[in-house]
C-alpha cells in the first residue's frame, strides 16, 4: 500500500527547478509536432512538392515518436535517466541546426526523424527523474508538465504562423534553442547523478525493437491507405507482425515490450487502451474542426485559431484544479468526470449548424478542453499507481506511444468521414462516432479500481 503523507506548503526550490528542466524539454515534442503544420505550404513551394509529399514530414515524425518513446524509455531505465535526457537534448540541437540547411526534402525528413527521436527521450527519462525525486504532490508535478505540453501543442500553430510570416520555415527549427538551452542548464544543475549501471547495448532486445518498429510502420501504412481503398495485404502483414511480436516477446526474459506483464496486469493495459481512445476523440476534434471552420464556415486562419484556443485554453485552466483533486481523492473521480464530459462534448457538436455563431462554437469546444484536462492528468496518475518506479521509463514511453497511436487513428477516422468534401453532416457523423467511443471510455473508467493510495486530506 502506498501511503500519501501531508505535504509541506508549496514545493521546494530544487523541485521547482527540476520540474522546469523536465517541462522545458518535454514541450519540444508537441511543439514541433504542431508548429510545422502552418509551414507546409511554404515547404511545398521551396521543394516543389505536392501536399501528399510534404505531409510525410508529419507522418514520419509521428512514426519516429511512436517508436522512439518506448525505446528511449527502456534506455533511460538501462543507462541512466539524466544521461538519456541530456542525449535527447543534444539530438534535438543537432537536428534543429541542420534542418534549415537541408539540401533536399529527403534530408529534411531525415533531420525531422532525428529531432523526433531526440525529443522522445525527454518525456520518459524526465518522468522517471520526477517520480524518484518528488515523493509528495506528484499529481501537481504532473499537472505542471501537462500544462506545458498542452500549451505548447495548442500554441504551436500560432507560433509557427508568426515565425513563417516573419522569417520563413527555417525559423521553426531555430525557435527550439531557447527551450533547449534552458532545459540543458537546469538539468545539468539539478538532476541527480545517475547511479552506476550494469546495463549495456547487448541488454537491449533489438529483435523486439525491430518487430515493434515494423508492426507500427505497417499499421501506419495501412491506416493511411484506407482513403484510397481497403488494402487486404497490408492488413494481413500488419496483423502477422503484431502476432509475431507478441509471441516473440512473450518468450523473452528481458523483452522490449513486456507483453507478459501487460497480459497479467490488465489494469495497465486498459489504461493504455483508454488513452488511445481518448486521444482518438481529442485529436479528431483538434484536426477536424479547423478544416470545418475554414472550408465550411469560411473563417480565416486567425479566427479559426482563436476559436480552437478554447480547447487548449480550458484544458490548461482545468489541469491545476484536477491535480489538486487527484492528490486528495486519487485519479478515478476525476476520470469519471472527464470521461463523462467526453460524451457531452462530442454530443454538443450536434448543435453546430451552418449559421451557428463562432462564440457558440467556442463554448461547445470548451467542454472538450475540460474533458482533456481531467483525462490527460488522470490517466497518467492512474498508470503510475500500477507501475513500479524502476519501470517508469518504459511505461512512460508506451504511454506516449499510445497517444501517437490515438493521433494516427484520428487521422484515419477523419479521412474516412470527411473524404474530399467536408460538410456539417460529416461533422455530425464524426460527433456520433466520437460519442460512441466516449461511451466505451466511460465503461473502462468505471471498471478501473479505486486508488491504491491512502489519501490524507491536505491543507492549502
Amino acid at each position: 500500500m502506498i501511503v500519501t503523507t501531508a505535504p509541506s506548503r508549496g514545493m521546494k526550490r530544487t523541485e521547482l527547478l527540476l520540474i522546469s528542466a523536465v517541462a522545458l524539454g518535454t514541450l519540444l515534442n508537441p511543439l514541433n509536432t504542431t508548429m510545422i503544420s502552418v509551414a507546409l505550404t511554404r515547404l511545398q513551394e521551396s521543394f516543389e512538392l505536392t501536399f501528399a509529399d510534404v505531409s510525410w514530414l508529419i507522418s514520419t515524425y509521428y512514426l519516429a515518436s511512436a517508436i522512439g518513446q518506448p525505446v528511449m524509455g527502456k534506455w533511460s531505465d538501462l543507462f541512466g535517466r539524466k544521461r538519456v535526457f541530456m542525449m535527447g537534448l543534444l539530438l534535438v540541437t543537432l537536428a534543429s541546426c541542420l534542418a534549415p540547411l537541408s539540401p533536399s526534402f529527403g534530408w529534411l525528413i531525415a533531420f525531422r526523424v532525428i529531432q523526433a527521436f531526440g525529443s522522445s527521450a525527454l518525456f520518459p527519462s524526465g518522468m522517471g527523474i520526477i517520480r524518484s525525486q518528488i515523493t509528495s504532490n506528484q499529481a501537481r508535478a504532473l499537472g505542471v508538465l501537462s500544462v506545458f505540453s498542452s500549451t505548447s501543442a495548442a500554441f504551436g500553430p500560432t507560433l509557427g504562423g508568426l515565425l513563417v510570416h516573419y522569417g520563413d520555415w527555417p525559423l521553426i527549427f531555430l525557435f527550439n534553442f531557447p527551450f533547449i538551452l534552458g532545459s540543458f542548464l537546469l538539468a545539468w544543475k539539478v538532476f541527480p547523478r545517475d547511479p552506476k549501471r550494469s546495463g549495456s547495448l547487448s541488454d537491449m532486445d533489438w529483435t523486439g525493437v525491430a518487430l515493434f518498429s515494423s508492426a507500427i510502420f505497417m499499421w501506419l501504412l495501412f491506416l493511411l491507405s484506407i482513403k484510397d481503398g481497403f488494402s487486404l495485404w497490408m492488413l494481413a502483414v500488419s496483423t502477422v507482425l503484431t502476432v509475431v511480436l507478441y509471441r516473440f516477446e512473450l518468450g523473452k526474459k528481458r523483452p522490449f515490450i513486456d507483453v507478459a506483464f501487460l497480459r497479467k496486469n490488465g489494469k495497465v493495459t486498459m489504461i493504455y487502451l483508454q488513452f488511445i481512445l481518448m486521444n482518438l476523440v481529442f485529436y479528431s476534434i483538434m484536426f477536424g474542426m479547423p478544416s470545418y471552420l475554414q472550408q465550411v464556415r469560411l473563417l480565416d486562419a486567425e479566427h479559426t485559431g482563436l476559436v480552437m484556443l478554447s480547447v487548449a485554453g480550458f484544458s490548461v485552466v482545468i489541469t491545476p484544479l484536477a491535480s489538486r483533486w487527484i492528490d486528495r481523492r486519487g485519479p478515478k473521480p476525476a476520470l469519471l468526470l472527464g470521461t463523462s464530459t467526453v460524451i457531452l462534448g462530442t454530443l454538443l457538436l450536434l448543435i453546430i449548424q451552418g449559421q451557428t455563431s463562432a462564440a457558440v462554437i467556442f463554448l461547445v469546444l470548451s467542454v472538450s478542453g475540460i474533458s482533456y484536462g481531467f483525462n490527460n492528468l488522470g490517466m497518467q496518475t492512474a498508470l503510475y499507481e500500477f507501475v513500479a518506479k524502476e519501470e517508469t521509463g518504459i511505461a512512460s514511453g508506451l504511454f506516449m506511444t499510445s497517444r501517437f497511436i490515438g493521433t494516427i487513428l484520428s487521422s484515419s477516422l477523419l479521412t474516412m468521414l470527411f473524404g474530399s468534401n467536408i460538410t456539417t453532416s460529416h461533422l455530425h457523423g464524426m460527433a456520433w462516432v466520437c460519442a460512441a467511443i466516449g461511451v466505451i471510455i466511460l465503461f473502462l473508467t468505471v471498471r478501473l479500481p479505486d486508488s491504491r493510495r491512502t489519501v490524507v486530506p491536505q491543507r492549502d
